[in-house]
């Protein structure tokens, strides 16, 4: 057996575990967790995708709600060297797959910070955020909380992303009680203002279980400072 297929079974191995992971903390608390399986290597493309037109160079990048790590996995081998790559998740049985991510000896600077991303305190402001967080599942409140806060730790011209599963909040208004349904309608109507405010773009990711749609965010650039005339620099010269 060469060393390629060695690895690539370790790797297999892994992921198998991972999803196991998930599984059984989605079984326990599906509320916190929002899925059923970690994101698809489609949809993980999908909210990395800002990645393949940012300029060269490090760059600081937060993922919030990060799971076991597909997300994660995707960001490490697409940011360039040097780039520094902060990761928030509260769950706690989730970490040690994400700290041994961040110790696969890449040159990056990562980063495990273990709590909710609304009390995480960098310091820092960041080009990228990816967020894995189920907003369907939180209060309106607490969605403009997070979402407040991420808009704030942008850089001008950064970007957010987020995904929200497709077809959830109707299965929720046909099957499950009716104050679940209203908060998810009510949390849809937080986000879609955030989205009417920052020229959202977005696409649908298939390949995924369930099917979810991308959202992409974007904090206008600084604009340009006006060059003073020249006429009044010599005037101010003289």
């Amino acid at each position: 057996m060469d060393q390629w297929t060695t690895s690539r079974d370790r790797v297999l191995a892994q992921r198998r575990a991972e999803g196991w992971t998930f599984l059984l903390e989605a079984v326990r608390d599906l509320h916190a967790t929002g899925a059923v399986a970690p994101s698809s290597r489609a949809l993980a493309r999908a909210l990395c995708a800002p990645l393949d037109t940012a300029p060269g160079g490090p760059l600081d990048v937060l993922e919030a709600g990060a799971g076991t790590g597909a997300v994660t996995r995707e960001l490490i081998a697409r940011l360039p060297a040097r780039s520094r790559l902060d990761v928030a998740e509260s769950n706690p049985r989730f970490v040690p797959a994400l700290r041994r991510l961040a110790d696969t000896g890449t040159a990056l600077e990562v980063r495990v910070h273990p709590g909710r991303v609304e009390e995480l305190d960098t310091g820092r402001r960041y080009d990228l955020i990816v967020s894995g967080l189920p907003f369907a599942n939180f209060t309106p409140l607490q969605v403009e909380a997070i979402m407040d806060g991420y808009l704030e730790r942008l850089r001008p011209g950064g970007v957010l992303t987020y995904f929200a599963y497709r077809g959830t909040r109707r299965v929720r208004a046909l099957t499950g009680p009716a104050r679940p349904a209203r908060r998810h309608r009510a949390v849809e109507e937080v986000l879609r203002a955030y989205r009417r405010d920052h020229a959202a773009v977005s696409r649908t990711v298939w390949a995924n279980l369930p099917p979810a749609r991308v959202w992409q965010l974007r904090v206008p650039p600084r604009p340009p400072v006006p060059a003073e005339p020249r006429r009044a620099r010599a005037g101010a010269d003289g």
